[in-house]
């Protein structure tokens, strides 16, 4: 090329890049369609880094103003409110910097690309692409498209105030203000997007054409509440206009005319707005509606009541408290008054009922030698069969028996005495009856070796072997109804007395396999009363007459037992195999003799008489003991000489297996199999005690199976009234066996799911470990960066070797069974009580179909009626930002069914809807 050409093309090539830069330079917005002079310098920041101190220019933003709306148009050159004094200058740096490159012109505009970040007093800024004008301290940021059109690096902006998300955003660093168009910012637990949002400079937002939503898909949220216009203080509240609801892009006729959201980073009180709905018998009701009272920061209170049309009402008081590394609790009080049918029919009533539950932990690092826990569940009679919540808890509402235990234990540090105070009380709902036990006191002493050496020289003597204990107790207790328990008498209903017990002992080894144990035991029990019987001849009847006064029943005994341990091996012989290596028995018997003296004769005075003279004329003498209603009892009857035989034995195998690195490994083919009997040498009839066996056997590693059996071993005959009575003959000695067995039982539970039937693979799991979750022979986006990977990973699809989706339906089945056998009916044509079999059924199970469809039941049999005694079923559907669940009773004379979908968010609680339906609700038509 000549000389000439050479340098009209580089002057051409230099005047075409003068005009190009600042073509590329110009901004988009109204604002920034200034003409420039050609003269410009443009330049690239490689290190992408700068500070910038802006002088001081008047505020001015190049919008056009709308009179009519300030929301459409950016007010911060026109502002209603005449403007303060302006400041000298900016009062901090202003920081910025850009991943890709940062493009300075002559007209003091600074241009940045690619990840910039612009930081001034407390605000950061950031955005794929961001424009600033010095002169005027207004900065504007916006995205950018990537190769498929998506939208990528949106403008976020971040101060003291929050956290905001948007499409463009215009800021003021001098001003503080800012004109954002669909805004994203979360408050509280809900999300405020959309709309044209003007910010001010005390922080504050005012927005129109809004959305709050607590759905957290930004751009297509399932719901929302359309705002008209709406004030938003950051981390206060949302204070807005006319609203409407939007559910899956449908507006539905559901408005209102303003709304206030506020939002707290601490618990604080408030209204609980209740729930409404209808029952035939009870009519319309507005229920679990009240005042929560955030009382400080240890213990609230939550205040909550219902009303029905017809009459019924009720409150409730629920109480949490929690004080960490001390103790934590909660109290549930209930008073509820059901009124049915219309007063003066018959088929009116009303009823009162109440409900206490209180739970109590106390942590063990707060005071390791005093403890205080409190269980209590006490409940009415007819509180559940009234309460709409108990209906769909199968463990409350199928409970017959509740109790409710609070207990204090004290020890002594470094002493073995401790004492506790106890109150119990047992409630059976299905007759209202109430056995209640307080106070109860224990005061007891842990094993003690009285004579042992402080300083031992020497062997141990024999007297240092000896040890004993002491526990001594008080009760005051009262069985009674539930209605009669506060008209009770606390000295002629209620029963009390105090117990002492002192065990004493020693083992001693003989002949080096023989371990020898002697005891000696002292029981005392202390009375207030005592009731004396006799025989009144003009009522012919028997009288008793209690007479007060202070009395001492004990008894005492004495025993010597002995047992050793017998070890038996075999091997198999080789010709079956050598899989098993050998067999291993442990034989474990026991013999013991105790004494004690007849404490029933006069000279204890624990036992009296009376006599009479029956309808055929004869005396009948009848033996009674006066404190045999006593809370502790009192002493048995007859001298004691009694001889125990007990064995137990243990049964193992060992085996060669290639999961064990010795090689080998032992399986426990019984793990306990034991009887035992005695013979009182000092009775006159009855000598031999029934014959008792267990057995307990492992079966696989989570499951045992256990039985207990009592066989008997005297035979039966009619007494003169017919009715049958055991009598002094042994059954060997009439041909009938050992025994026969009278009772017996076992129960077992196991729960099924997917992993039940599926076969062990060591690698099985590793290889699920490893399986990636996306397809197969599919290289991963080279365009896909670590957000995008991560979010790729939390994909619920999972593929398997063949290319197939795995397909898994997590499930569970829980079965409770128990089985007993008793005496029945007497057969007298064979002389002997026909067997009987009581049988329960339970079962519980749950299956999720899906990942958010979830259904789980739980029910229960009754063998005699040959019915489902009771079921409760629920089916439950996650929506994401919504939740949705139906449960019924559909069974039983208390079919009901309950009906709920709601928000999940607590901020949005009462957007809801309920639907009920109970027992009291069904019509019996014929």
């Amino acid at each position: 090329m000549p000389k000439e050409s050479k340098k009209y093309a580089i002057l051409l090539s230099l005047l075409f890049s003068s005009l190009f830069v600042p073509l590329i330079a110009q901004d988009r917005y109204s604002g920034y369609n200034q003409s420039l002079s050609s003269d410009t310098t443009a330049g690239s920041d490689s290190t992408a880094d700068n500070r910038l101190v802006l002088p001081p220019l008047p505020d001015s933003i190049s919008i056009d103003s709308l009179a009519t709306d300030s929301l459409a148009t950016d007010s911060l050159v026109a502002d209603s409110v005449p403007p303060k004094k302006k400041k000298a200058g900016l009062t901090s740096v202003v920081d910025y910097k850009a991943n890709d490159s940062i493009v300075f012109t002559n007209g003091n505009e600074v241009y940045m690309y690619g990840k910039g970040v612009v930081q001034f007093d407390g605000m950061e800024l950031n955005a794929d692409q961001i424009e600033m004008n010095m002169d005027s301290s207004l900065v504007y940021a916006v995205g950018r498209p990537d190769s498929v059109g998506d939208i990528v690096g949106r403008p976020v902006f971040k101060d003291k105030s929050g956290e905001y998300e948007s499409e463009t955003m215009n800021y003021n660093f001098k001003t503080k203000k800012g004109y954002i168009t669909n805004i994203v910012t979360q408050q509280g637990e809900g999300y405020l997007t959309g709309g044209k949002t003007k910010k001010m400079d005390n922080d504050e937002f005012y927005m129109k054409d809004g959305k709050y939503t607590t759905c957290d898909n930004h751009e297509h949220p399932h719901f929302y509440l359309q705002l008209t216009q709406a004030k938003v203080r950051p981390k206060k509240n949302i204070v807005t206009g006319p609203a409407y609801m939007v559910l899956a892009d449908v507006p539905l006729p559901l408005a209102i005319p303003f709304g206030f959201f506020p939002f707290t980073e601490k618990y604080s009180s408030g209204i609980i707005m209740p729930t409404f709905g209808d029952e035939l018998a009870r009519g319309y009701y507005l229920r679990d509606g009240g005042y929560y009272f955030a009382i400080n920061d240890y213990v609230d209170l939550a205040l909550t009541g219902e009303i029905y049309t017809k009459g019924s009402w009720g409150v409730n008081a629920k109480s949490a408290y929690i004080k960490r590394y001390k103790y934590s609790g909660n109290v549930d009080l209930s008073f509820i008054t059901t009124i049915t049918g219309d007063k003066g029919l018959p088929d009116y009533s009303k009823m009162k009922n109440f409900k206490i539950a209180w739970t109590h932990t106390q942590d063990t690092k707060n005071n390791p030698n005093m403890s205080l826990s409190a269980s209590v569940n006490y409940t009415t009679s007819g509180y559940t069969r009234n309460d709409l919540n108990s209906y769909y808890n199968a463990n409350s509402f199928t409970e017959n028996t509740k109790s409710s235990t609070v207990n204090m234990t004290y020890r002594i540090p470094n002493s073995p005495w401790s004492f506790s105070a106890t109150a119990n009380v047992t409630q059976r709902t299905q007759d209202s009856t109430l056995n209640v036990s307080f106070p109860n006191l224990t005061i007891s002493m842990g094993q003690i070796y009285p004579f042992k050496r402080k300083t031992v020289v020497g062997n141990e003597r024999w007297y240092e072997r000896i040890q004993m204990s002491y526990s001594g107790r008080f009760q005051n207790s009262i069985l009674t109804k539930q209605d009669q328990i506060l008209k009770s008498n606390l000295i002629k209903d209620w029963r009390n007395g105090m117990y002492h017990n002192i065990p004493i002992s020693a083992t001693f080894n003989v002949l080096k396999y023989l371990n020898l144990t002697a005891s000696f035991n002292f029981t005392d029990r202390m009375y207030s009363n005592k009731v004396m019987q006799s025989w009144d001849t003009q009522q012919a009847r028997v009288v008793q007459d209690t007479v007060y006064g202070f009395y001492n029943v004990y008894n005492y005994y004495g025993s010597l037992s002995a047992d050793t341990k017998l070890y038996g091996f075999y091997t198999p012989w080789k010709i079956f195999g050598d899989k098993v290596q050998a067999i291993r028995h442990i034989f474990t018997p026991s013999v013991s003799f105790s004494a004690a003296p007849d404490f029933s004769a006069p000279r204890y005075g624990f036992w009296d008489s009376y006599s009479y003279v029956n309808a055929q004329g004869e005396t009948v003498t009848t033996k009674y003991s006066p404190f045999s209603n006593g809370v502790y009892g009192t002493v048995s009857q007859g001298k004691q000489g009694t001889v125990s035989f007990a064995v137990s034995n243990n049964l193992e195998m060992k085996v060669k297996s290639d999961r064990d690195s010795t090689g080998v490994r032992k399986i426990s083919l019984i793990e306990n199999l034991s009887a035992n009997m005695s013979y009182n040498m000092a009775a006159d009839s009855m000598k031999w005690s029934n014959l008792n066996t267990s057995i307990l056997i492992k079966l696989t590693k989570s499951f045992n199976l256990q039985m207990s059996a009592t066989w008997d071993t005297y035979t039966y005959q009619l007494d003169r009234y017919g009715n049958p009575v055991r009598v002094n003959k042994p059954r060997w000695t009439v041909g009938k066996g050992l025994g026969r067995l009278s009772s017996t039982g076992t129960s077992f539970s196991y729960t099924f799911n997917n992993d039940t039937f599926k076969k062990k693979d060591k690698g099985s799991s590793d290889k699920k470990a490893q399986q990636p979750l996306q397809q197969p022979n599919m290289p991963p986006d080279p365009n896909m960066d670590e957000e995008e990977e991560d979010s790729s990973g939390n994909d619920e699809v999972q593929f398997g070797p063949d290319g197939y989706a795995i397909w898994e339906v997590p499930w569970s089945l829980s079965i409770n069974y128990s089985i007993n056998y008793g005496y029945g009916t007497f057969n007298r044509k064979k002389m002997e009580y026909n067997g009987k079999f009581t049988q329960n059924l339970s079962l519980s199970g749950n299956i999720n179909l899906t990942k958010n469809w979830s259904f789980n039941f739980s029910a229960s049999y009754d063998f005699e009626a040959k019915k489902i005694a009771y079921m409760n079923c629920n089916i439950t559907r996650d929506l994401h930002c919504w939740s949705m669940s139906a449960s019924f009773v559909p069974v039983g004379p208390y079919k009901s069914y309950n009906f709920h979908i709601s928000v999940k968010s607590s901020l949005l609680q009462d957007l809801k809807y309920d639907k009920r339906g109970n027992s009291y609700d069904r019509l019996d038509w014929y």
